[in-house]
């Protein structure tokens, strides 16, 4: 007769189990059978009851308040000696979650925050070890969804626009219908069920959207206290020795809602044709130092994410915000970037200083450009002219003094500039973003193009000339650069863009040298077509996705050898090792030690590249989500409007469409577009009826019905209006192709998008 084994005969089996152990492995390791497998079940369940254990994955049993001998965890942290750290994915017990160390022996690629990993534990002393066994894809098993009801269940529908299927809750844990809620998947296949963890709230309440991508993406957004306590004590630190330009009238112009203000710009005539500029940089890298609590966060976090209705930043408010935002008539520390540029716009020198700045003024780009256009025309009045010149008004946001001093000698100054940006011939493509206007409750008044003025084209060549030059400074002197890398498209790409334009009668050549201007000139030769915006489209797809790395590669699209972020410290983790590296290569004060890139960052450079371009990517990923609900949200009370729209893709169930100016996509289904069969040609990216020839393909501008339109997924249904080719009100043939010659119906769209350079 075999005795069942005691509580604590189990116990050590389980600390002393090199694999995870469950009542299986428990059973034969005391031979246990039948009815003994039995009272071993109900054992374990009492022990469980006392506290005694827990079940853990593939219900394996483990000490209570331990971890299981194998299980999922997840990277949350690596220090500045590279040590890599991780937590639990699942922790149900009272007391905090332990942090293990992992030990990465032979690993070519080092882990990153955020990577799930299978991993033997061990406990050593009073913490534990974790040797990892396999890198895992991203978790699954987290839901975010609204809550709704159907009879007596609880249904959970998922936020994605492609979803389809909702998932039953079996915990509602206290939500009701219409609630926002976090949950966990359990179960598989047919047995799939929901267990809600959170209730996030109402998901239609005014500013719900950014909340939505912050927990699908898993956004860091609150700041520990540690972090909170360091930022208020480093903002009283002197500003210490410094270059003084207290006395220059230096501006900056950003976005009128901008809360945080990273650079400010002045320039002035060198007497040789060409000009002297200082681009002053808020000196992050004297508050947020190597190792600290600030920096710790801001290597988590990787950069703000922006949201039309609210910012995550990278850094506490207290310096983002305040301390290091550069704002008018307050003496700011700063990073300056002294550029002499030449009679025909190019960098002839540079060279970068600490500096104390005081900003004559902080104005936005709308303001800057209308005081310009209106000092230029006054001027033009003032010239002999055949015409009468009605003199403009110049009452306005900057004041003439400031036009005269500061504006007028940037615009001066941007006009060689430019004319080396056109000579350089860098990729031009004109995608305009999408401004999201909100009132002070946080509903929508208006969706509509941002407008893309000369002031935005000037701040960016000036950044781009202070990128260049910090980069060049930092090849000088043989030191880290964190670069800013965009390769050539591949061939495969290239390969996919000819294809394309190929059914457009479009010529394109492969064996010709690619060079940003190849795409210019193409875009050119299309002229205001109907067809220029897919093509611009295309462009756009065929190009590679930029990232950062302390391997030089050069950035393809602004046609430039030597490239580096300097000019966003504030929402950048990698314009702050790009300052970092500046102070210690020129040994800038004060503080240089302190302040300054350190070895260990210096052997880290490639992995730290890495992790922050896949913050960025979450981040925009994130920002483009909460867009699309906002527009949803705007399009809602549209529902049942017939609106002009452009087809963005093509695919064999249906094609996708923009609505033209806001900007919101949205599917309509092939089974909807009319009662022929419709073909999908992958080649030309169109679907074409069977019996009439209509072709419905990539850019083709048209009508179409919004019936439906989800805020919480951010998507958009589509049919076509009545009597031009279905809908549920009634199926027609579509639109025809009186040539049925394979040509495609043009209009002419606008595009929508954004760029990062």
């Amino acid at each position: 007769m075999t005795t069942l084994p005691s509580e604590q005969d189990i116990l050590d089996f389980i600390a002393s189990s090199d694999r995870p152990a469950g009542k299986k492995e428990i059973a034969r390791a005391f031979g246990l059978k039948g009815q003994d497998k039995i009272q071993l079940k109900a054992l374990l369940k009492k022990m469980a009851d006392k506290g005694a254990v827990d079940f853990g994955p593939g219900k394996s049993v483990h000490k209570a308040g331990g971890l299981p001998r194998v299980t999922v965890l997840r990277i949350v942290d690596v220090d500045d000696n590279g040590q890599v750290f991780a937590e639990p994915e699942r922790w149900d017990n009272d007391a905090p979650a332990p942090r293990l160390r992992v030990k990465e022996k032979g690993r070519r690629k080092p882990l990153g925050v955020g990577e799930r990993i299978l991993a033997r534990t061990e406990q050593a002393g009073r913490g534990w070890i974790a040797h990892p066994m396999k890198v895992l894809a991203a978790s699954s098993d987290e839901l975010i969804g609204v809550v709704h009801e159907e009879g007596d269940t609880l249904w959970l529908k998922g936020l994605e626009k492609g979803n389809r299927r909702d998932i039953r809750i079996s915990d509602a844990n206290g939500a009701s219908a219409g609630d926002l809620v976090m949950a966990e998947r359990a179960g598989r296949g047919s047995q799939t069920s929901a267990k809600v963890g959170e209730i996030l709230g109402d998901p239609f309440e005014p500013k719900s959207f950014s909340l939505i991508a912050i927990h699908k993406h898993e956004i860091p957004h609150e700041f520990s206290g540690e972090t909170l306590a360091e930022a208020e004590k480093v903002a009283g630190l002197p500003l210490g020795e410094r270059e003084d330009l207290t006395d220059l009238p230096i501006v900056a112009i950003d976005p009128a809602d901008a809360r945080d203000h990273d650079d400010a710009i002045w320039a002035e005539p060198d007497g040789e044709g060409g000009y002297r500029a200082i681009v002053a940089i808020a000196d992050v890298s004297y508050y947020v130092r190597p190792g600290s609590s600030l920096d710790r966060e801001a290597k988590r976090r990787g950069n703000s994410v922006y949201f039309p209705d609210r910012v995550v930043p990278m850094l506490p408010e207290r310096l983002s915000a305040d301390v290091c935002s550069l704002k008018a008539g307050e003496d700011r520390a700063a990073m300056a970037c002294h550029l002499q540029i030449g009679k025909d716009g190019k960098l002839k020198g540079w060279r970068f200083t600490r500096a104390k700045v005081r900003l004559s003024a902080n104005i936005a780009y709308e303001d800057a450009q209308a005081a310009v256009d209106a000092a230029s025309e006054l001027a033009s009045c003032a010239e002999p002219a055949s015409s009468p010149c009605s003199m403009p008004e110049l009452e306005g946001a900057v004041p003439p003094d400031l036009v005269e001093s500061a504006l007028q000698p940037l615009w001066s100054c941007w006009s060689l500039l430019a004319k080396a940006r056109a000579a350089r011939g860098p990729l031009e493509l004109d995608l305009p973003e999408r401004r999201i206007e909100l009132d002070e409750k946080g509903r929508i008044l208006s969706v509509e193009p941002r407008e893309r003025l000369d002031a935005h084209r000037l701040v960016e060549d000036f950044m781009i000339a202070a990128n260049v030059a910090a980069a060049k400074a930092l090849e000088a002197k043989a030191a880290p650069v964190m670069y800013r890398v965009h390769e050539p498209p591949s061939r495969d790409k290239l390969l996919a863009l000819k294809e394309y334009l190929g059914t457009l009668d479009v010529s394109f050549a492969l064996g010709q040298v690619i060079r940003p201007d190849t795409f210019n000139q193409l875009i050119d030769r299309v002229g205001d077509d109907d067809m220029r915006p897919q093509v611009m489209e295309q462009v756009l797809r065929s190009q590679t996705q930029a990232y950062y790395a302390p391997a030089n590669a050069g950035h393809f699209g602004l046609a430039l050898g030597s490239y580096a972020h300097f000019t966003s410290p504030i929402r950048r983790y990698a314009d702050l090792l790009v300052h970092r590296s500046l102070v210690g290569a020129f040994k800038l004060g004060p503080d240089v030690p302190e302040t300054k890139l350190t070895g260990d960052e210096t052997a880290k450079m490639e992995s730290l590249g890495e992790t922050i371009s896949k913050l960025e990517r979450r981040a925009m990923e994130a920002e483009r989500d909460t867009v699309d609900r906002y527009v949803a949200a705007f399009l809602s009370e549209r529902v049942g409007d017939v609106v002009r729209a452009r087809i963005t893709g093509v695919q064999s169930f249906g094609f996708f469409a923009t609505v033209e100016e806001l900007g919101g996509d949205g599917l309509l289904l092939a089974r909807d577009i009319g009662n022929e069969y419709y073909r999908y040609d992958e080649k030309a990216q169109a679907l074409v009826g069977d019996y009439s020839g209509t072709r419905y393909a990539m850019g083709d501008r048209l009508e179409l019905r919004i019936v439906e339109s989800d805020p919480v997924s951010g998507g958009l249904r589509f049919q076509l209006p009545e009597g031009k080719g279905g809908g549920s009100a009634g199926r027609g043939r579509g639109r025809r192709n009186p040539n049925r010659d394979g040509r495609k119906h043009r209009g002419k769209p606008k595009g929508g998008g954004r760029k990062r350079r």
